[in-house]
């Protein structure tokens, strides 16, 4: 799926179904664009989660930016509480189109807000600081953060980086505050004790930044 919407459960449910199963009110679309990341995370849904082939958010081919738009055109927009970009690979791996789906959503539709969720590895992919290309077009960026320190972050996120990863995502939030409106980090439940969440917690605080916990989703 390249447009989908998430229901109850975490279900990853087509538009033409969401619509379906919930005719009426607002909600977050989520738009999918390429398989590949830069990290191998140990909880992360692509190796751990089955969904039928109907839902699944593999894709089989990388979309071009058109054939993208066009599913986007199709979505109801009356109904859109945000647009959030995502899916099963990291999007930042396709900048260029990811830059221009943003730019086209920002100019049909300014009244919606567009977040990204990210691993906040770009630098490091491009070798360049790359928040300001997302100036006056993201309204919310969530980082993962993951972890409290370099190497419990590498354990978890086996980022293909190494140990440099760590400090590269947090310079990638810090930098994100002066063009994005809104920047949030996020640790998984469950997946960190308690201890090492407010390890988290006292980390964002310290460098200005908000932490969310988020709901750990199983297979």
């Amino acid at each position: 799926m390249l447009v989908y919407a998430v229901h109850e459960g975490g279900r990853y449910v087509r538009v033409e179904d969401s619509l379906w199963e919930q005719p009426e009110g607002s909600r977050g679309f989520y738009v999918n664009i390429t398989n590949q990341c830069n990290c191998a995370c140990t909880f992360c849904l692509r190796s751990m989660k089955h969904m039928a082939e109907e839902s699944s958010l593999w894709l089989k081919n990388e979309p071009s930016a058109a054939e993208v738009k066009a599913e986007l055109d199709k979505l109801p927009w009356e109904l859109a509480k945000e647009i959030v970009f995502c899916g099963f690979g990291e999007p930042t791996m396709r900048l260029p189109v990811l830059l221009e789906l943003m730019a086209y959503v920002r100019a049909g539709h300014p009244e919606v807000p567009i977040r990204m969720n990210t691993n906040g590895l770009a630098d490091l992919q491009y070798g360049r600081s790359v928040a300001g290309d997302f100036k006056g077009l993201l309204d919310t960026v969530s980082i993962s953060l993951n972890a409290s320190n370099a190497q419990r972050y590498l354990e978890l996120t086996r980022s293909g980086f190494g140990l440099q990863s760590f400090e590269a995502m947090l310079k990638f939030a810090v930098d994100c505050r002066r063009y994005i409106p809104k920047v949030v980090l996020t640790v998984v439940e469950k997946v960190e004790n308690q201890a090492e969440i407010d390890l988290c917690r006292k980390l964002c605080a310290e460098k200005g930044l908000e932490l969310r916990v988020r709901i750990y989703e199983d297979s």
